[in-house]
């Protein structure tokens, strides 16, 4: 059978979301109405057509470097496409012609496919133990032929993978912490299966949390100011810049605008008191355990547990093959400073799962050198 080449061109937001009506595992981030949401970038809708017939999409955005009206083009945990259909090489080809000739001299992308797996508690047991230093140590419990051809084809077309050895880079992380709602044969997973990959620790405080006297709700856009006031306090407690109200506002609008039920405010309280709320987000059959917050008092009724499971709960019974709960460190060091998170989540029945990274192709190469020499200044 003779393969028909893969044409690249601009597609209308509606044509984007009706594509994406149809697929799986689609992130959140390759939908176009999360350009309403990512503030700074100028959004672009794509479509890859074999002869008529549209076959994937990409939310590409774009950023234009300082001076030059050039820009960085962004595919953020995309495209989504059927990489087993169609070759890496016959997707990114044109897709990087495409932007080359319209202004871009740089492309990203972060395809998001899973190459390895660890088992929550094989990587538990693991941390701090001699001789371990990172995963790559530990025998995953899952590989993907896939996601190592696509890795190995990204390298010979030229892409280049930003290394970080054991901290996060910018953009999405390459190793994501997954509780996952599927058994090996693709059933849903009952509650108590669920939290048997949980610590005896976490299990244990979690069934307090449902047994006791909490709250839990599904709060509105109107409530987002509740979950702000735990956000900010947890901001304050952990150190770090938290975003404004008004961000997650306008997030819970567009995303349930566009997709209602798509983005879900929890509250967990006791007797009149916010003590724990949590944001998830759900995209076809996948979902994502966004932002957290909680306050400091009455810590041993376990409130953000409670909300856990009301979110693997909702997010099982809507089908979503795991619930994603971010980004995490590959150490196994106990004394690095992002292994406690790793702890956490493992603790939590996370596995850890390696993806395909992000990657950059130069498409004007004077220009995208002077564009990392700065970008490694401003870092100094």
């Amino acid at each position: 059978m003779i393969r028909k080449e893969l044409r690249v061109r601009p597609i209308s937001g509606a044509e984007h979301t009706a594509f994406l009506a149809d697929q799986s595992n689609v992130s959140f981030l390759q939908r176009p109405e999360w350009a309403q949401v990512k503030g700074g970038w100028k959004p672009e809708s794509l479509g890859w057509f074999e002869a008529d017939t549209l076959v994937g999409t990409a939310l590409v955005l774009h950023r234009a470097a300082p001076v030059i009206r050039k820009t960085l083009a962004y595919v953020p945990d995309g495209p989504v496409i059927d990489f087993a259909a169609h070759t890496p090489a016959e997707v990114l080809n044109p897709l990087a012609s495409y932007l080359r000739n319209r202004g871009a001299f740089q492309l990203r992308v972060g395809p998001g496919l899973m190459r390895k797996t660890w088992a929550a508690g094989v990587v538990r047991k693991s941390l701090g133990k001699e001789g371990l230093r990172s995963l790559e140590d530990l025998e995953p419990a899952q590989r993907s032929e896939q996601g190592e051809q696509l890795v190995q084809t990204l390298r010979d077309l030229g892409y280049a993978k930003q290394e970080t050895g054991m901290d996060f880079a910018v953009g999405q992380p390459e190793y994501v912490a997954r509780v996952s709602l599927r058994d090996a044969a693709g059933e849903q997973l009952e509650a108590d299966a669920v939290m048997a990959s949980y610590s005896s620790t976490t299990r244990n405080e979690t069934r307090k949390a449902l047994k006791g006297p909490l709250q839990v709700e599904v709060g509105e856009v109107a409530d987002m100011a509740r979950f702000h006031a735990l956000y900010d306090h947890t901001a304050d407690r952990n150190e770090f810049t938290g975003r404004p109200l008004s961000y997650f506002e306008n997030m819970h609008r567009v995303l349930n605008g566009a997709v209602p039920g798509s983005c879900t405010l929890y509250l967990a309280s006791h007797e009149g008191e916010d003590l724990a709320a949590a944001i998830m987000v759900r995209s076809s059959d996948r979902a994502w355990y966004l932002y957290g917050a909680s306050s400091s008092a009455q810590r041993k009724l376990f409130a953000p547990k409670a909300l856990m499971q009301r979110m693997i709960a909702d997010a099982s019974a809507a089908g979503c093959q795991h619930l994603d709960q971010g980004g995490v460190s590959p150490t196994l060091d106990a004394h690095h400073h992002l292994a406690g998170l790793t702890k956490f989540k493992t603790n939590t029945g996370c596995d850890i799962v390696q993806t395909t990274g992000e990657w950059d192709l130069a498409l004007n190469k004077p220009i995208a050198w002077a564009f990392d020499k700065y970008m490694a200044w401003r870092k100094k």
